[in-house]
């Protein structure tokens, strides 16, 4: 009597523990919105905080697109610092899992557009991770931010 319980129980654990496209899954039901924000840096090597250990200027006035499957679904200018946020309703485009793994953030001003000694040619492109929720009175928002802008030149 004893194992038919044991067994049942680790059932019952099994079916509850969601994989992780399950989560995303739970988390795009209870979404309404999703933000995208970041930093765009004004440099063509992996668009991280620091180079040769000085600080980075963010590429100010720079166009950032989100693009999913070759079409851009929304965009947004990044400001003095390089900073930038766009808000997307997840219900009406895409599921949370799909944004993550079917799209991209590009940027397409040309890094010159920043420092005259950057390539004139070409552009950043990132894609997306999942950083987290937040609650703002009753919407959810889902907090999704570059994983890393690399230059890729235009051939």
């Amino acid at each position: 009597m004893t194992m038919k319980y044991l067994i049942a129980y680790l059932l019952i654990v099994v079916m509850v523990i969601p994989s992780n496209k399950a989560q995303l899954g739970i988390i795009n039901d209870l979404l309404g919105s999703a933000n995208i924000q970041g930093t765009v840096l004004c440099t063509s090597k992996d668009n991280v905080g620091d180079v040769n250990g000085a600080a980075t200027p963010g590429f100010s006035n720079a166009q950032v697109q989100l693009k999913c499957g070759g079409n851009m679904l929304s965009n947004a200018t990044t400001d003095g610092d390089g900073k930038f946020s766009m808000m997307m309703d997840n219900p009406l485009l895409y599921d949370l899992s799909s944004l993550l793994t079917g799209c991209n953030l590009m940027v397409p001003t040309p890094l010159s557009k920043c420092n005259t000694k950057l390539p004139s040619v070409g552009g950043l492109i990132s894609t997306l991770k999942y950083v987290g929720i937040s609650r703002i009175g009753t919407h959810t928002l889902a907090n999704i931010a570059p994983s890393g802008f690399h230059f890729i030149p235009l051939t």
